[in-house]
């Protein structure tokens, strides 16, 4: 009976041992997860692109007149003054044939205006005579002794003598006008002969930095070319192009957080204008785009930072202090709505919740979650209901 018993004892031991063996062999192994929580804090909703630094006051100077350019001594990142040189211009020396050609000229448009004037003396008289002519066959029409027909051709003849010496009259003061602009070059090129010799020096407007020189050795230079660009080195704002499509989000006053310069730490600034009109502009990819540049005042100093540097621009369209919210990886499209995958006892659970706004990273949760719960991830596409997860 003893036996027995020992018997029964070790078999019903080998079948619980071969059982708790089978379920661990066959149980189905946990997924492993990335998860996170969902925490209160600030959240902020901001439109990312590239910009670049600007000058707020450019000024560039051109040669007032022309003639040869001394070398220009100044470097760019120059501090210069009202008082001081910026370039010397020595006007060329005028042609003497030039005044030469320019009093012929004068004294062939007067022999045009005797001609035009003698003219208009033999209009004037053409035109007394077709007036007489018509008065006299008034009078023979009136007692019958000619046709209409002949009166009307005296008529029409002495319309046409009034408009030949009106356009007579005309080109005797077209030629007079002429004359005038004539002996005013001339005057001009005898005043610049006078003065050829006198050298014309080029000045800053206000205190200024040279940004860029653009004619820095001497030579020749015609009256309007650029030689120099200076700007306030005190004012510098940053310009950031964006689609115009985010452009009509951006409101003047709006905050930007200037990244990626250089520096440890962001600098603040201010979109002062969303300016009216946009432009085309081809994107990487080849696409076509419409963008508008967004130009932003500095909050914080620019220190270090000069013309033309290049910046990451994060401009603020919406911000809240304290706001539920969980990782945009975490919700994904379930119906007509949204969801997240909750770790609860070992296991993934799914939960429809209502978002809000969301950003590059974070997404705000309105209801359908608490603070603190653990969501999961980049959800894989064979997650499913109650199955066994273990958190990376």
């Amino acid at each position: 009976m003893n036996r027995t018993f020992k018997r029964l004892l070790w078999a019903i031991s080998t079948l619980g041992l071969a059982a708790v063996i089978g379920w661990v062999t066959l149980r189905p192994e946990p997924m492993t997860v990335e998860t996170a929580r969902a925490v209160r804090g600030p959240m902020q909703l901001t439109i990312d692109d590239d910009g670049q630094t600007r000058a707020h006051d450019r000024y560039t100077l051109a040669a007032p007149v022309a003639g040869r350019l001394s070398r220009i001594a100044l470097r760019e990142g120059d501090q210069v003054t009202p008082q001081s040189v910026i370039a010397t211009i020595y006007p060329l020396p005028i042609d003497p044939r030039e005044i030469a050609q320019t009093g012929a000229q004068i004294q062939s448009l007067e022999a045009q205006k005797m001609e035009g004037e003698a003219y208009v003396a033999r209009a004037e008289a053409d035109h007394q005579q077709a007036v007489r002519d018509a008065n006299r066959y008034r009078a023979l029409y009136k007692s019958a002794d000619v046709s209409r027909q002949a009166l009307e051709q005296k008529e029409t003849a002495e319309h046409r003598a009034a408009k030949e010496l009106t356009a007579a009259q005309f080109k005797v003061q077209s030629t007079t006008a002429e004359i005038a602009r004539a002996r005013a070059g001339l005057i001009s090129l005898e005043a610049q002969q006078k003065g050829s010799a006198k050298a014309v020096t080029v000045y800053p407007p206000a205190t200024c930095r040279v940004l860029r020189i653009l004619e820095q050795s001497e030579r020749v230079v015609t009256a309007g070319t650029p030689l120099v660009i200076l700007s306030n080195p005190n004012r510098i704002e940053v310009v950031v192009d964006v689609l115009s499509t985010d452009a009509v989000k951006i409101p003047p006053g709006a905050p930007v957080l200037i990244e990626g310069w250089g520096g440890p730490k962001a600098l603040r600034a201010k979109v002062r204008v969303v300016e009216p009109y946009g432009f085309t502009k081809v994107s990487a990819l080849g696409i076509e785009e419409q963008r508008v540049n967004i130009i932003a005042d500095f909050v914080d100093s620019p220190k270090g930072l000069g013309d033309g540097y290049r910046v990451e621009a994060r401009i603020v369209i919406w911000e809240s202090p304290d706001e539920l919210k969980v990782p945009g990886s975490a919700v994904f499209r379930s119906g007509e709505g949204w969801s997240v995958f909750v770790v609860e006892a070992g296991r993934a659970r799914r939960r429809p919740v209502e978002i809000g706004r969301r950003n590059a990273l974070e997404v705000q949760i309105i209801s359908g979650l608490d603070a603190g719960a653990q969501v999961i991830v980049y959800p894989s596409n064979t997650m499913q209901e109650g199955v066994l997860v273990v958190s990376r």
